[in-house]
């Protein structure tokens, strides 16, 4: 029996109806969730909404440690251990938290956690789970670590040289350290919001040179990415 809960909690295969109608039932359910955070205030109708998704994910998340065991290749207890400690496991927990809270105001030292009310759009990361398109997208990030990890190096490096720079020869229009860290990520991404610029020459023809090579650094990571989906939708369909 437990077996077969594993088998229809985990993302649907070929040929198993009731897993594939789970997992639309959670993807609904993830959706519906999100639906209360795009409201100021909480009304009846979008409090019953969250209690009722809430509940929910409590219960799949309580169905998945009961069949941790399946789930790693040891099936033991060290899965029901390694099973709340997991990544997407973590996220579950955050997500559901915050609602927890709301529907338990008894427990005070939980109340704390009413503030990261915003943790509850984490939700929408549990469609990863559910989602062809997600894993694809998520094992493309997977197999390209290394250069998405060597160009994020580079343009972290590129931030922090720039800031330090721009801090050096426009003292007076940046107050701080931090507002050269932003001005030199607004740059970066070519957005250029206007908030903060330079105003001497030195500054402007820095600006141009950051801009310039931001436009470089940008289009590496999206390269990188490109490739490697294409490279999994082949593999794909010869599998």
């Amino acid at each position: 029996m437990r077996k077969r809960i594993f088998e229809i909690i985990e993302a649907s295969k070929d040929g198993d109806k009731l897993s594939a109608v789970y997992d639309m039932f959670m993807m609904a359910a993830i959706i519906a969730s999100l639906v209360p955070l795009g409201f100021k205030t909480e009304t009846l109708p979008l409090r019953v909404i969250d209690k009722v998704c809430v509940v929910i994910f409590i219960v799949d998340y309580l169905l998945r440690w009961f069949t941790a065991d399946y789930k790693f290749s040891r099936r033991d207890v060290t899965g029901f251990v390694k099973y709340p400690i997991s990544f997407m496991a973590i996220v579950d927990l955050i997500s559901i938290l915050p609602s927890v809270t709301a529907l338990n105001s008894g427990f005070k030292v939980l109340r704390v956690l009413r503030m990261f009310r915003a943790l509850r759009v984490l939700r929408v990361m549990k469609f990863a789970r559910y989602s062809k398109s997600i894993r694809i997208i998520a094992n493309v990030f997977k197999k390209s670590k290394s250069p998405l990890v060597a160009v994020g190096t580079l343009a972290a490096a590129y931030v922090i040289v720039s800031a330090l720079i721009i801090i050096n020869v426009e003292s007076d229009s940046f107050r701080n350290f931090f507002d050269a860290l932003y001005w030199a990520t607004v740059s970066l991404t070519t957005m250029g919001y206007g908030d903060i610029y330079p105003v001497t020459t030195i500054g402007r023809l820095v600006t141009m040179v950051s801009s310039a090579f931001g436009i470089a650094i940008v289009a590496l990571p999206a390269g990188i990415i490109t490739a490697g989906y294409m490279d999994e939708i082949n593999s794909n369909k010869e599998e």
